[in-house]
């Protein structure tokens, strides 16, 4: 490859190559290929001026040029290479439209003033015709009618200036409207969805870097300790533990070998594996969180939907005043200026760019939300009602003693228990399965398949008895196992050492119980205070515990109420009780049983390592921390809709103004255009930035 150099600093070097001797695929092919050369720490090519800036440390000029020199047509002509490359498409910079469209509408003055009349024609037409439309077809008054009846006023007084300036104007604002619009869109589509960075792909055992993006079906990309998968694939080779938390939710890491399934937006937190690509970009698992973005402005919040119809409505006094305005002035341009001004645009563009950029803003902390519908309901609620275990609990219950009944040792108890428990995602069933690990058991499954009934327990068979482990209610009221009066003694003391007890029962005896403390978390009481001082009125837990884990957890977050040893139909219906009367509440939770009342509920919130139903039924998903993050969504919500109301009386007050200058004649058309425009996008700007303090 033949390069000059132009400009050169320590470390620091600016080549040049030239004109129409690289492919747009070849540029992308030369960055990737040199970028992964030792001593080379970042390389920036920009077609436009036929230049390439290189970074290097460690190497000398000499051996950056020798690589530059080495790049031959045998690898910037290889066909599989090159198809490796997937372009992603360009854009205009902003700057460089409005320059473009500014050139062009000056450009068009030295042409005679008939030929300016009909270019200026022309590019209204399209403006006109589409006002004309919805008036007619659509039968409504909106900002699109204001600007066809301003234009064509103009133009039917002659003044084909003002006509042409008024276009310009608009296209200009509607390129910064677009703009800023599409910018808070992508910030939130690349906070939850990152194909940026590099990815080592091996062909023909060579290892090699290139674009994230570029990834296709096929290709082997090896992912190391600590990295993130960027495709969907198979595992070829190696073995690694995988957090495959933005998928399923399950927070623990899972072993994957060969012949294992991984998704992208998953990562390695131990070992190393190469990945037989089977589907990448936007065919992945993970680009339903994008897809999740394209539904968002289908939940729109009340607050955006108010300031939406309240610009509809502004519209037609619009009209009215206008047409007062020609009836007691005949003045064209006064006219021309009050049909330039309207409130719509603004208002309909302000409110989904805030939307926009609070998701984003929640997105960046880790917290997913499914529309601003549902932050503005979080933010709105008066009534929040928490699950218990990994809610206001650490989600991470240990057990703390194990009791054998019937001859049973503890031994016998726990590697039964972990045995059926192993199966099944929940925080009392991991800490059973941990605590046989710690111990060195070894519960091989001597059991039948194992069935699972939510909110109850699990079933199974075991040495050709009926084996169950649960619930109190499960074991004893459904199940029908035998129980001592000694053994309730025992059991009745040992409840005051644990906040929950499994029961497990072989046949119709009662084999043993385990039990397990999960404390509540920390600062849970004051996360519920703040929660009470942003406008909670009323605070309920509800869970499947016994009366005293239930109990012992309320009185620690000073809850209003609670619920022990729930079903799903009682959260559900609880849930619903409450909305009748007309509280708005949100319930929080992580299980599959909590999934129903997360649907009933004003919004659904669930934890981060929630089960997939929970996280799938549910409208938000908070981060690590927990119930804490969802005191930051309501506040988020709060400030959302405060900066809602601010635009909105902005807009109001700032194009009342221009209305009113336009009435006296202070400014013509064109200006009152220029000056709605700019505060159009002021607005669309201001409503970008971060809601949060710690953010900004």
């Amino acid at each position: 490859m033949e390069v000059k150099v132009i400009h050169k600093l320590p470390g620091r070097i600016r080549l040049q190559y030239r004109k129409n001797t690289l492919t747009s695929k070849q540029i992308i092919l030369v960055k990737v290929l040199l970028s992964t050369q030792e001593g080379i720490t970042s390389i920036n090519i920009n077609p436009v001026t036929c230049s390439i800036l290189v970074y290097y440390n460690g190497i000398s000029e000499k051996q950056v040029l020798a690589l530059f020199y080495s790049l031959n047509n045998e690898y910037l002509n290889d066909e599989d290479m090159l198809a490796s490359i997937n372009e992603q498409t360009s854009e205009k910079s902003i700057a460089t439209s409005i320059i473009f469209m500014v050139a062009k509408h000056f450009g068009k003055m030295i042409l005679p003033l008939y030929v300016r009349k009909f270019i200026t024609i022309i590019n209204t037409l399209p403006r006109i015709k589409q006002g004309l439309n919805i008036l007619l077809f659509q039968k409504k008054l909106i900002s699109e009618t204001l600007d066809a009846a301003a234009i064509s006023l103009s133009i039917a007084n002659g003044d084909y200036k003002t006509a042409g300036s008024i276009n310009l104007l608009l296209n200009m604002g509607e390129t910064l409207e677009d703009y800023a619009k599409r910018k808070s869109y992508d910030n939130l589509a690349e906070s939850l969805l990152n194909l940026q960075g590099q990815v080592r792909i091996i062909k023909d055992n060579e290892e090699y870097s290139i674009p994230a993006h570029s990834v296709k079906k096929g290709d082997n990309i090896i992912v190391r300790n600590a990295q993130n998968i960027n495709a969907d694939g198979v595992i070829i080779s190696g073995e690694a533990m995988v957090n495959q938390a933005s998928i399923t939710g399950e927070p623990l890491p899972v072993k994957k070998e060969v012949d294992d399934i991984v998704y992208a937006g998953t990562f390695i937190e131990e070992g190393e594996i190469i990945i037989r690509v089977t589907a990448a970009g936007n065919d992945t698992k993970v680009s339903k969180i994008v897809n999740l973005i394209n539904d968002a402005n289908n939940q729109k919040s009340k607050a955006q939907e108010k300031a939406e119809k309240l610009a509809d409505k502004l519209v037609p006094y619009n009209f009215l005043l206008a047409g007062t305005t020609f009836l007691a002035t005949r003045d064209i341009a006064k006219t021309s200026s009050t049909l330039m001004v309207d409130y719509s645009c603004a208002m309909k563009l302000a409110a989904p760019i805030a939307s926009l950029s609070a998701m984003k803003e929640a997105a960046n902390k880790g917290i997913v939300i499914k529309g601003s519908k549902y932050l503005e309901e979080t933010a709105t609620a008066d009534t929040i009602i928490f699950d218990k275990t990994g809610t206001l609990t650490y989600a991470s219950p240990k057990v703390v003693e194990i009791i054998g009944f019937n001859n049973y040792s503890e031994y016998e108890v726990l590697k039964t228990a972990a045995c059926l428990e192993e199966h099944f995602p929940h925080p009392l069933s991991r800490a059973v399965v941990q605590k046989a690990q710690d111990e060195g058991i070894d519960h091989k499954e001597e059991h039948a398949k194992v069935e699972y009934i939510v909110a109850h327990g699990i079933v199974s068979t075991l040495y050709n008895e009926k084996v169950a482990i649960g619930s109190y209610h499960f074991i004893f009221d459904d199940e029908k196992t035998k129980i001592s009066k000694e053994e309730v003694k025992i059991i009745e003391k040992a409840a005051a050492k644990c906040s929950s007890i499994l029961y497990l029962a072989i046949g119709d005896k009662l084999m043993g119980i385990i039990l397990i403390d999960d404390p509540v978390i920390e600062n849970a009481a004051q996360i519920v205070d703040d929660l009470r001082k942003s406008g909670i009125e009323q605070v309920v837990m509800i869970t499947g515990d016994g009366e005293k884990a239930a109990s012992k957890a309320a009185a620690v977050i000073k809850a209003d109420d609670y619920i022990s040893q729930a079903l799903p139909e009682d959260k559900t219906n609880y849930v619903k009780k409450l909305r009748k009367k007309g509280h708005k509440v949100l319930m929080t939770g992580d299980g599959i049983n909590d999934s129903p009342a997360l649907a009933a509920a004003n919004a659904g919130i669930a934890m981060k390592g929630s089960s997939d139903i929970a996280g799938e039924t549910a409208d938000i998903i908070l981060n690590d921390k927990g119930i804490e993050s969802l005191l930051d969504t309501r506040i988020l919500g709060q400030n959302l809709l405060k900066r809602i109301s601010f635009n909105n009386k902005v807009i109001i007050a700032g194009n009342s103004i221009l209305i009113l200058l336009g009435l006296l004649g202070k400014i013509r058309p064109a200006t009152a255009a220029l000056i709605h425009n700019t505060l159009t996008v002021g607005i669309s700007i201001n409503s970008m930035k971060p809601l949060s303090k710690d953010d900004k």
